[in-house]
């Protein structure tokens, strides 16, 4: 008699306000608006830095073609990156020459005319939350412009494999429509 009252066992209370949702709320399945378009979260991916510190990114589709990463990290102030992916190679050889034999890559790298100043190096663990049981290893490089709005990110997975992207640094407010999927 008394069990009316209680809730359903798989009724589970969300994990955010839903008359306040904020760009720090997302998980796969949300949707979102961005740069006058609208974005699904496809993917939903931690990164694990050691000392119990974390940051999350998320792989956002826009009309099933166009892609981005949205990079979230909470450190004393809300910093939020748009990324997308860029070949490694247009780094050109003499990076991937510097992590081979100096273990890191150049201070300085020039991609499409715009000089980028490595900022940080972060070696930690990647995980697709939804996909993957155990985290990857591998070695992060930070970069920014003289402006710090433009990044740069440089990745090296193992011995051999390389990934990269580009990003702007974007203001939390600049993303909104944020409602929960269906998941």
């Amino acid at each position: 008699m008394f069990n009316f009252f209680k809730k359903k066992k798989e009724e589970k209370e969300p994990h955010f306000d839903p008359t306040d949702i904020k760009i720090t709320d997302i998980r796969k399945g949300f949707v979102l608006d961005y740069d006058l378009k609208t974005w699904e979260v496809k993917e939903e991916y931690e990164y694990d830095w050691g000392d119990e510190y974390f940051t999350y990114e998320y792989k956002l589709v826009s009309d099933s073609s166009d892609i981005l990463f949205l990079s979230i990290e909470n450190d004393d102030i809300l910093e939020c990156i748009v990324s997308k992916k860029v070949s490694f190679g247009k780094l050109g050889n003499e990076v991937e020459d510097a992590i081979k034999k100096n273990e890191r890559p150049p201070k300085e790298v020039i991609l499409e005319g715009k000089v980028y100043y490595r900022e940080e190096e972060s070696p930690g663990y990647f995980k697709n939350i939804h996909e993957d049981k155990e985290s990857y290893e591998f070695i992060s490089w930070d970069y920014y412009d003289e402006t710090e709005k433009f990044t740069l990110t440089i990745e090296q997975w193992g011995d051999d494999e390389f990934e990269a992207s580009t990003g702007i640094v974007v203001a939390p407010s600049l993303f909104s429509n944020i409602l929960p999927g269906n998941n």
